[in-house]
């Protein structure tokens, strides 16, 4: 017997999209005071109002089951939940409820209804929020926000975005087979590959990014302005002409940074950062070159970002940002040689 009061059930509730450090350290909680859990996670329709972006209700029920199957000396059990209080205020076997600090009021409000139901209050068990490496709590949104992992570490460590980062020779194979999907089309006419990218764009976009002026002139062009285009004045490490140059003024800001060919500079990661954050379109003018930017771009952007960057000689390429494309540019990263 611990020192923990150890309780009958207790009731867990909330969206649970991309289990981090944070839903275990919840879950451990509960299982840990609890013969039963119930883990109440939103539906759908319930998810779809904090972000497009949730996983779909099955898989976030397949997370937390895969989850379960870990614990020992403790039934959990997954249910939907439909709408904010679940079953909590009517429920009949339960005896406790896990809160975080800005759910112990609605834990308070669903203590108020079983005493008017003739139930006894559920005994709330509050556990703090873990925060990330950098500050800010680890949360799904966070996550989602490409913020920080799971764990609350950021994607690019600090010591990486304050260095200038030259690519390993070995790299170079690697770096240059596209990054995503390609969308093929002849190099003398790219809105062929670009509108084979734009109609097989996802259904959803967080943020529309693209890298390279004849990419983004195309795009233009086609009528789409995107959340956020680099550009550095070449194409094929040749300056382009007078009338190939992107047009400034489609954008509503235009930011610069200074990164040589073959490196990551710090100049690029600080920019990229604020560029990502605007509200408005971003015009970011690269004084050297911006062809190894989608590895930054994917570790800050949020999940659901759209990448999109030419291929010499065969087309448009796109990648959406998702945890396994942060994962393999965070791995990548990781391989550059910091100068000195």
């Amino acid at each position: 017997m611990t020192n923990e009061q150890r309780f009958r059930c207790c009731l867990v509730g909330g969206t649970f999209d991309r289990i981090h450090s944070g839903h275990l350290l919840l879950l451990d909680a509960a299982c840990r005071q609890s013969e039963a859990v119930e883990v109440h996670i939103t539906t759908d329709l319930m998810a779809e109002h904090k972000s497009m972006f949730v996983l779909d209700f099955e898989q976030r029920r397949s997370d937390l089951l895969d989850w379960a199957a870990t614990k020992k000396g403790t039934t959990i059990t997954v249910h939907a939940l439909e709408d904010a209080f679940g079953p909590a205020p009517n429920h009949t076997t339960a005896d406790a409820i896990v809160a975080t600090p800005e759910t112990v009021g609605m834990c308070q409000n669903i203590n108020d209804q079983r005493v008017t139901n003739g139930l006894a209050p559920l005994h709330v068990i509050e556990v703090a929020h873990l925060r990330g490496i950098e500050g800010g709590i680890i949360s799904s949104s966070s996550v989602r926000n490409g913020i920080m992992d799971s764990e609350g570490h950021p994607w690019m460590r600090k010591a990486l975005r304050e260095a200038t980062l030259k690519m390993a020779p070995a790299l170079d194979a690697e770096l240059k087979t596209p990054m995503g999907t390609l969308f093929e089309g002849p190099e003398d006419d790219p809105e062929i590959g670009m509108s084979a990218a734009l109609d097989g764009m996802p259904d959803h976009v967080q943020l529309l990014v693209t890298v390279g002026d004849v990419t983004t002139k195309t795009l233009l062009e086609m009528g789409v302005t995107p959340d956020l285009a680099l550009i550095d004045g070449m194409t094929k490490r040749s300056k382009l002409d007078e009338a190939d140059l992107v047009n400034p003024e489609a954008f509503e800001h235009r930011l610069t940074a200074v990164n040589p060919a073959g490196v990551l500079t710090p100049s690029l990661c600080e920019t990229l950062q604020e560029a990502l954050k605007a509200e408005e379109p971003v015009l970011l003018e690269v004084e050297g070159e911006e062809d190894l930017a989608p590895l930054v771009i994917h570790c800050f952007a949020p999940i659901g970002t759209v990448v999109l960057y030419g291929q010499p000689r065969t087309g448009v390429v796109m990648q959406i940002t998702s945890l396994a494309v942060k994962q393999r540019c965070r791995n990548l990263l990781n391989l550059f040689e910091v100068m000195q």
